[in-house]
């Protein structure tokens, strides 16, 4: 039987950490959410790996052989390797706060390696795709929601942004300048150009808006006049995409990648791209350039005479 007092310990220290990632990091309640749970599972494994629940000092003896055995219990339930990867991404961190906060010290995570991940490519719509799209949603019987969809995926496709960082401006925030301050991923705050298209598209929008919004209130709101979800905003642009017989990954993310990839093609700098999409580390941004060699690619095999069989 494990001690009583060796599980509380434990406990306390998944408390601590839960709130230093709300107050420290900043994380998300989503996120927050999400590493908790990966955390869990991983507890839970350890309870059913060692023979009851584990104790703090069980975590900390652990070797580099049971972290093993649970990466291969995950593979062998056919857990995605990106899932696995951050699973073990979280289980490293909780490691690295219990050494820094005096919990004790576990350096047998540190031999272990995360699977190997396939290197993606963002998927962004052609230039006349991404006009399509922004045409067709301005169909509407409602011309207040055709104008709200238009400024909404044009405000993804010309400042870069995520969708849940457009749905969370507040109507106060308006894109109508030059420049619209965003507030990312773990509450950094950038400021991206809007370019007089998007400020046009939102000037008819706020015009036609039959609802009447406080300051703080919701910038886009849906049919009934409570803030938009995401939801509706991903079905507009399924049903889009259908009608004009787009790929599946033409999505509303999908513009955010486009508004990237389209900048690097027309010899936007990278340094200057990163910032504008909010990304922590250049290496995210430089999977745009691997998008822009795949179409230069696909261009080159469509046209050039030395690419066309039997030549």
């Amino acid at each position: 039987m494990t001690a009583p007092d060796g599980r509380d310990r434990l406990a306390e220290a998944r408390r601590a950490w839960a709130a230093w990632l709300e107050s420290e990091r900043r994380l998300s309640p989503h996120t927050l959410a999400a590493y908790r749970d990966d955390l869990a599972a991983f507890i839970g494994f350890l309870a059913d790996h060692l023979g009851g629940p584990p104790t703090l000092d069980d975590l900390i003896g652990l070797r580099p052989a049971d972290y093993r055995a649970w990466l291969a219990r995950r593979a062998r339930d056919d857990y995605a390797r990106t899932s696995t990867a951050r699973a073990l991404s979280v289980v490293r961190g909780f490691v690295r706060f219990l050494d820094r906060r005096g919990f004790g010290h576990a350096p047998a995570v540190a031999a272990v390696r995360a699977p190997k991940l396939p290197r993606s490519i963002p998927k962004a719509l052609t230039a006349e795709g991404a006009a399509a799209i922004l045409e067709d949603v301005g169909e509407d019987a409602l011309p207040w929601i055709a104008a709200r969809d238009t400024a909404l995926l044009s405000l993804l496709y010309g400042c870069g942004l995520r969708i849940g960082e457009a749905l969370g401006l507040p109507r106060r925030a308006a894109p109508l300048g030059e420049a619209l301050s965003v507030v990312g991923k773990g509450r950094k705050e950038r400021r991206v150009p809007v370019l007089p298209a998007v400020r046009e598209a939102m000037a008819a929008y706020l015009a036609l808006c039959p609802w009447r919004v406080a300051p703080d209130g919701a910038l886009f709101l849906g049919a009934r006049g409570g803030p938009l979800q995401p939801a509706v905003a991903q079905r507009r642009m399924r049903d889009a995409r259908r009608r004009l017989g787009l790929p599946e990954s033409a999505t509303p993310h999908a513009l955010r990648h486009s508004f990237a990839t389209h900048l690097l093609a027309a010899g936007g700098d990278l340094r200057a791209i990163q910032e504008l999409l909010g990304h922590a580390s250049l290496s995210t941004t430089q999977r745009y350039t691997a998008v822009d060699t795949a179409q230069l690619v696909e261009t080159y095999n469509r046209a050039h005479p030395r690419a066309r069989a039997g030549d």
